[in-house]
């Protein structure tokens, strides 16, 4: 039986810890997650360019930013703006504010699916 997985962007600018906020993120790190053990690797850093300016934003660049990272389930961020969050929901993707260790952030998120699976069955 094949392995399912989903897809997490993190934002983080030193590739160990959730540090970035969403819309002065310069990268994102994709991570892939299993659905069965939690095992997560990183398959690839996206380059976008930050679109918050002391607290005014393009949506059209935010749009742009999201489309980006459009193939993935999950955004994990150390804070996005409501507009963001509403924005990312609205293309299909979660966002969480789920500062600290990487490592812990993806583990925070792996119970945070389980608890919502057992509720959705």
């Amino acid at each position: 039986m094949a392995k399912e997985t989903f897809r997490v962007a993190v934002a983080s600018s030193d590739g160990i810890v959730v540090n970035s906020h969403f819309g002065r993120a310069g990268q994102f790190l994709i991570y892939e997650v299993s659905e069965d053990d939690g095992s997560a690797r990183q398959i690839e850093s996206r380059k976008l360019t930050p679109v918050c300016a002391g607290g005014d934003h393009d949506d059209g660049k935010l749009r742009e930013n999201l489309e980006k990272l459009r193939d993935c389930q999950y955004l994990l961020v150390s804070r996005i703006g409501n507009g963001a969050a509403m924005m990312a929901e609205s293309l299909g993707m979660i966002p969480m504010e789920l500062a600290g260790e990487i490592s812990e952030s993806l583990t925070e998120l792996v119970k945070y699916r389980k608890i919502q699976n057992l509720f959705a069955g």
